[in-house]
Order: C-alpha cells, then structure tokens, then sequence
C-alpha cells in the first residue's frame, strides 16, 4: 500500500518537482486530461485509488463503474477523503472534488444521473490518482 508523502509541498515550485507537467496541470491547475485518454478509463483491477500528489486513498476499486463519459468513475469516496466545493468555471454550477489531505484536484462529482444505486458519480481524471493494487 503507498503511503501519503510525509511533508507536503506548500509552494508552485515544490509541487512542480514532485508532478509531471501534465500532473502539475490537473492536479493543481485544476486541469483535465482529455475523455478516453487517461490510463484508469477502463481498468478492473481490484485495488485502492490514491491521490497521485500525495498518496492518500481515496477510492476503492469496488466503487468503480463504467459510466461511459471517458473518465474513471466511481459512486463513492472513502468517507472524508474528498471535499467538494462549487465550481462555475464554465458558465455552469458544477461540484469540484479534490483530495482532503493536499487540496488536489480530481475532478466533478454528479448526482441525480441514476448510474447506480448511489446516484453519484465522481469523474475523475486518471492523472489525479494512482492504482495500488490489491495483493493477490
């Protein structure tokens, strides 16, 4: 299992060492990989998702369902990982979700869409977390 960073970054500079540009560009731009691109859209691997900045859980692979939007999704978070607050970045309310522990981005959470029984969707860029598998 990965554990979280043990000191986070607390400046542009810090975090641009430890991310990808295009990390860099999601997760603390509030970025988003273009649908179908990223590397987590389709898998099944049984596991735990992290967040790729700073390694916390966030979801676990059982809560993963194919919403066919071109992003990994997933109806759950594990409790008090991801907060959620409201974004009119497009001309539109929608609510962002970032990690808890380093204030990343991940993506927009939907409600009301009756993909599952949740009726939640969290669309999340496959850049913002990390797949720790589950041992065999």
């Amino acid at each position: 299992m990965t554990e979280p960073l043990v000191d986070l970054p607390t400046t542009d500079a810090e975090w641009r060492v430890r991310l990808s540009p295009e990390e860099f560009r999601v997760l603390r731009r509030a970025g988003t990989e273009a649908p179908w691109t990223g590397e987590y859209v389709n898998t099944k691997t049984a596991g735990v998702y992290n967040c790729r900045a700073c390694g916390a859980q966030l979801f676990e692979s059982s809560s993963k369902f194919d919403s066919h939007c071109g992003w990994p999704s997933f109806d759950d978070a594990i409790p008090g990982t991801v907060k959620e607050i409201e974004d009119d970045s497009l001309g539109m309310v929608r609510t962002e979700i970032r990690c808890a522990r380093c204030d990343s981005h991940l993506g927009h959470v939907f409600r009301g869409e009756r993909m599952t029984d949740k009726d939640t969707r969290h669309c999340v860029n496959s850049l913002s977390i990390r797949l720790d598998p589950a041992s065999s």
